[in-house]
């Protein structure tokens, strides 16, 4: 039953609206607020939903009421979708066409954003007048809010983008990836920092994780480090969660029923005297504490072992950096249509359409708008 998509439509939308990106497009709209009462709407329809969605088969109201908040949280979706396109566009502009178009450009930018936000601004009120009215009908149901957990939302939206691409490759990041080898394998000074930590940082969908595994794959690398290791941190920075990984990683061991004590001496033993790469992929942790209980242990490495950080947050930098961040930028104009034509069409299917392919590469896509 369709209707029965509308938990996971929800839990969708609050990974999104949780995540740092959204919250930076939105301190940048100037919405933050608008976003926080959507996010506060939300939640108190999806703690019912679980019920809800049980009780649809008998009863018919709870269905057609399941039906209209799906409908609500489609163009939700829409809206945090636009968000995203939006700022995307207006980045990529910069960066692109002569002088005298940037000129044109930053002359309405101005006016453009002060529209763009009173249109968004709309929108967004519209649907918190939606679901607050969708909201009140559900004490005429009786549902029963049920907890739910949402640690791993975001994560398995970053999971799913990890497989996107690793499917399409890296497209643009040779220069990138030479020049992030070069830091890895360039020999430590007296005084450096031990270990040594490199962040990468930029804006989610940049290709960060994709271009740390070209990195980590590299036969450069492979011959330099004695250790490589690798761990997807995510949201969850605890030394419970960040150990295990790292040290399935470099033995394949699981430690699920290890306390921390336990977990602390095997890293240690992992790492004692070792020169290894560790790459700590996609890390939000922004609490100081956290790494200051982590760093430690990774310091039992031999002289030279270097951390890989990706990261969209330049808090984190601050915190786990020792060395000037690699700031990724955003491909060039040719890249990107070389990265959406792999997308959208299959091998030699670019033949087939022509016109579609004059279409998205002449100078009426929106790139020169």
């Amino acid at each position: 039953m369709a209707e029965s998509f509308a938990a996971e439509i929800a839990k969708s939308l609050l990974g999104k609206l949780g995540s740092l990106a959204v919250q930076e497009f939105c301190l940048a709209w100037g919405l933050e607020a608008d976003l926080a009462r959507l996010e506060e709407r939300l939640s108190a329809i999806n703690a019912v939903l679980s019920d809800a969605e049980k009780q649809q088969s008998r009863n018919n109201k709870i269905r057609l009421w399941l039906q209209t908040l799906r409908e609500v949280l489609y163009d939700a979706e829409d809206v945090l979708d636009e968000f995203e396109c939006e700022t995307l566009r207006r980045q990529v502009v910069k960066t692109t066409g002569s002088t005298s178009s940037k000129v044109r450009r930053s002359l309405g930018l101005s006016s453009n954003m002060i529209a763009f936000r009173l249109r968004m601004g709309h929108k967004i009120k519209n649907i918190i007048e939606r679901l607050a009215e969708i909201s009140s009908l559900k004490s005429d149901f009786n549902l029963h809010e049920h907890p739910n957990d949402y640690s791993n939302v975001l994560h398995e939206e970053i999971v799913m983008n990890r497989s996107f691409q690793s499917f399409f490759g890296l497209i643009g990041r040779d220069g990138d990836t030479e020049r992030i080898i070069n830091l890895l394998v360039e020999p430590l000074r007296d005084g450096d920092a031990h270990p040594l930590v490199l962040p990468m940082v930029g804006m989610g969908g940049l290709g960060k994780t994709a271009l740390a595994k070209s990195v980590y794959d590299n036969e450069i690398v492979k011959a330099h480090f004695e250790l490589k290791m690798e761990a997807c941190v995510s949201d969850s920075f605890s030394l419970k969660l960040v150990v295990p990984k790292i040290i399935k990683s470099a033995t394949g061991e699981i430690c699920a029923n290890l306390d921390e004590g336990e977990l602390r001496q095997k890293l240690l033993t992992v790492l004692d005297g070792r020169k290894y790469l560790l790459v700590l992929d996609d890390v939000w942790n922004e609490d100081p504490q956290k790494w200051l209980l982590l760093k430690p242990l990774l310091s039992k490495g031999a002289f030279g072992s270097k951390i890989l950080v990706t990261t969209r947050s330049q808090r984190v930098v601050e915190i786990m950096g020792t060395v000037t961040p690699y700031n990724l930028t955003l491909l060039g104009q040719r890249d990107c249509l070389s990265l959406f034509y792999k997308c959208a069409f299959k091998e030699r299917q670019m033949e087939l359409y022509p016109n579609l392919v004059e279409i998205v590469g002449g100078r009426n896509h929106w790139w020169w708008i």
